[in-house]
């Protein structure tokens, strides 16, 4: 999916566009599945009884709650997550009801870096740091293929 070019100035094209690794999705998805398990085996244990529908609701009600809350708001915070690169400048942009954004012009950018664990180096995945005239070095965790988009990134700014 191409970042909207309605955010990006007259001109400017993107190089790169990513959102956070996949491996972020795990655990919201084990909740999910731990939530219906759970929900569900107890649906079942409490369905000979009198209060049974009662029961239900509360546990419906409960189980929404918590996939709204560590389900759904980590997988819309995910795909609201954006890392690009342009031929001008880098922007990250995230947040679901708080949008917060920055934005790095290539020419203020001295060095680029990544590092990368076992695991990382088995996902495709690492942490991505960039340093600028800025007195601390911004670092961007959880970018997927990340060693292309150092390449790509150490090119933009080396030309």
């Amino acid at each position: 999916m191409a970042y909207p070019d309605d955010l990006l100035a007259e001109g400017e094209q993107v190089v790169v566009h990513r959102r956070p690794h996949w491996k972020m999705l795990v655990g919201p998805v084990l909740v999910l599945l731990l939530v219906v398990g759970v929900a569900s085996f107890s649906a079942a244990v409490v369905r000979e009884q009198t209060w049974a529908p009662w029961a239900w609701l509360g546990l419906a009600a409960a189980g929404l709650a918590l996939v709204g809350r560590f389900t759904v708001y980590p997988v819309v915070r995910w795909r609201t997550t954006h890392f690009v690169v342009t031929d001008r400048r880098v922007l990250v942009r995230e947040g679901v009801v708080t949008r917060q954004g920055m934005d790095v012009p290539l020419r203020r950018i001295s060095s680029v870096q990544f590092r990368q664990g076992p695991l990382e180096r088995l996902l495709g995945s690492g942490t991505l740091v960039i340093e600028s005239d800025s007195d601390e070095a911004l670092e961007f965790d959880d970018v997927p293929g990340v060693r292309r988009v150092h390449a790509v990134l150490y090119n933009q700014v080396a030309h």
